[in-house]
């Protein structure tokens, strides 16, 4: 068994921009599953202007990595977010967050303000396990 391995989202679209900066948008470990910070990019790699729809974006092009090593978000155990002006923007993060982790039992979550997210607003990172069921 590999130590470790990366996960990519099927989209080619997104593989240039992991390569340019150097760095694998997930890292399958065991039944581990550790994800980059995903922002709302476009498939161009620019910031998604309207910020509600550059969180939806994030949390989209978090669940093609989820999906490319057969997570779902109900597989996520620890979530970190990443926000350049959380009092004003914590209402629509909620919104869209709550749209998804629509179970009982949420996962652990991390809010921190920064100052810069290199032309975006919003990041997410999560750690998920990996269901039993997938080949190791």
């Amino acid at each position: 068994m590999k130590k470790h391995e990366a996960i990519f989202p099927v989209s080619a679209q997104r593989h240039a921009l992991y390569e340019a900066h150097g760095y694998s948008p997930a890292i399958k470990s065991g039944d581990l599953l550790f994800v980059s910070g995903q922002v709302g990019s476009r498939l161009d790699g620019t910031p998604e202007p309207d910020f509600k729809a550059q969180v939806a974006l994030s949390f989209e092009n978090l669940k093609n990595i989820l999906n490319a090593a057969g997570c779902t978000f109900d597989d996520i155990i620890d979530v970190t977010t990443f926000h350049t002006n959380p009092e004003e923007q914590l209402a629509d993060i909620m919104e869209v967050k709550s749209n998804v982790f629509n179970t009982n039992v949420q996962p652990n979550w991390t809010a921190l303000g920064v100052t810069w997210l290199a032309g975006f607003d919003f990041e997410i990172k999560v750690i998920a396990r990996i269901p039993a069921n997938l080949d190791d």
